[in-house]
């Protein structure tokens, strides 16, 4: 059995609360990050985003099929999001990680991230007919 087959350890509704919030507080206040999703994400439009993101967490850490949306589509929307924007997200994202969790199940998520946003940086940047 490979490290992708071995079952996830379980992650309570508490915890992935408690990764959404914190992390997501981090973002808000990030220098370069913050005034982009405070822009994009009206601030009466946060709790809804934050119930959306918490939904998606919970799919894919436990794989509850909450959440029934489209990352790409969602992103795609998103007018002026750039490539560059992945790095400090995922450094804040690995940063939450090890503040919250003990080391191995800090690097699943933070694994679960990272092809997250492979995935994403794939899909929006590098296909074909993707804005340069």
């Amino acid at each position: 059995m490979s490290e992708s087959d071995a079952p996830l350890p379980a992650f309570t509704d508490a915890e992935i609360d408690a990764l959404v919030e914190t992390f997501y507080a981090k973002v808000r206040r990030h220098p370069r990050l913050g005034p982009i999703f405070n822009h994009v994400i009206a601030e009466d439009a946060w709790p809804h985003h934050m119930a959306t993101l918490k939904a998606f967490w919970a799919t894919v850490l436990q794989g509850s099929g909450r959440y029934k949306g489209s990352p790409m589509a969602v992103h795609q929307r998103i007018e002026g999001f750039q490539e560059w924007m992945f790095t400090p997200w995922l450094n804040l994202f690995h940063a939450t990680c090890v503040e919250l969790f003990d080391a191995p199940r800090a690097a699943i998520v933070g694994e679960k991230a990272e092809r997250i946003a492979r995935s994403l940086k794939l899909g929006l940047f590098f296909r074909q007919g993707a804005p340069a």
